[in-house]
């Protein structure tokens, strides 16, 4: 692949302005605090948990901290807006004392949740539904000027797996955010990372045909985030445990590296390092 393949797409956000540097490919490392998340060694249930297991984080190398209170597995329970809060907030505000430098973001659906998190001194919002399920959310993110992921899904977490019906998956996708990124770029929001949503009501095969396909998403010229890390799209195609995919979750880490991606988000922040160490040094050799 040529070196220059990505070189017009933007490689900096701005996080309450602080530049955010992603010319290199980065680690987002998930934080998951619910108590229903697939996976279940990722969940966290004390503050004391979470500010050690960010702690490693850090260590190993992650640039960004995902923190999650409402589980968006296929399936997942419904979680109240209160709840969801409750859950979130005294997370966030005692990663923000601890550790002042680390880049927070947050992954909700929720405008309120969202604004609430920010104020508490996280840095980005992370929306698996694009606003579809908060129609304040695109206003909200106008108005705190914080970077926004936005990423595909179709339905909610309770029902997508029964809206994964596709003609053509990537150009669905790229239509997807491509309509999505007018509206907001009307609002005024300039700093946004797409996701394709690998996992979320798509097939095992939509899935795979998406990420072969995934270098289609580079015309868009923004930031591209991927989230394989044990999913059921390796482990029930490899007949596996969510305990036994790490190794899947790099080899499809590395793939969506050769197809541009920028930000890995993972369970597993080590491997993922390592992933993007080896990739960048046969890219640049």
């Amino acid at each position: 692949m040529a070196k220059d393949t990505f070189l017009n797409r933007k490689v900096t956000l701005n996080s309450k302005g602080n530049l955010i540097d992603l010319s290199k490919p980065a680690v987002m490392a998930i934080l998951n605090i619910t108590p229903d998340s697939f996976y279940s060694q990722s969940r966290i249930n004390t503050i004391d948990e979470a500010l050690k297991r960010t702690a490693t984080f850090i260590q190993e190398g992650a640039q960004f901290i995902d923190i999650g209170a409402y589980s968006s597995r296929p399936g997942a329970n419904h979680v109240s807006e209160a709840e969801e809060l409750e859950r979130l907030l005294p997370i966030v505000e005692a990663i923000v004392k601890e550790f002042p430098n680390m880049l927070i973001s947050i992954d909700t659906f929720r405008a309120k949740v969202a604004e609430a998190a920010i104020l508490s001194g996280a840095h980005l919002i992370n929306d698996i539904s694009a606003g579809n399920l908060d129609e304040a959310m695109f206003d909200t993110v106008a108005k705190l000027q914080v970077p926004y992921i936005m990423m595909h899904m179709k339905g909610t977490p309770q029902n997508m797996q029964e809206n994964s019906f596709y003609e053509n998956i990537s150009n669905e996708v790229l239509t997807y955010f491509i309509e999505k990124l007018s509206h907001l770029r009307k609002l005024g929001v300039k700093d946004i990372i797409i996701d394709p949503g690998f996992g979320f009501a798509k097939t095992i095969d939509h899935n795979y045909k998406l990420l072969q396909e995934m270098e289609s998403l580079n015309i868009l010229a923004l930031p591209i985030l991927v989230g394989f890390s044990r999913k059921s799209m390796l482990t029930k195609f490899l007949d596996i445990k969510s305990e036994e995919a790490l190794n899947g979750t790099t080899v499809l880490n590395t793939i969506s590296l050769q197809k541009g991606a920028t930000i890995l988000r993972v369970h597993d922040v080590k491997a993922a390092m390592e992933c993007i160490k080896l990739s960048e040094k046969v890219k640049n050799a």
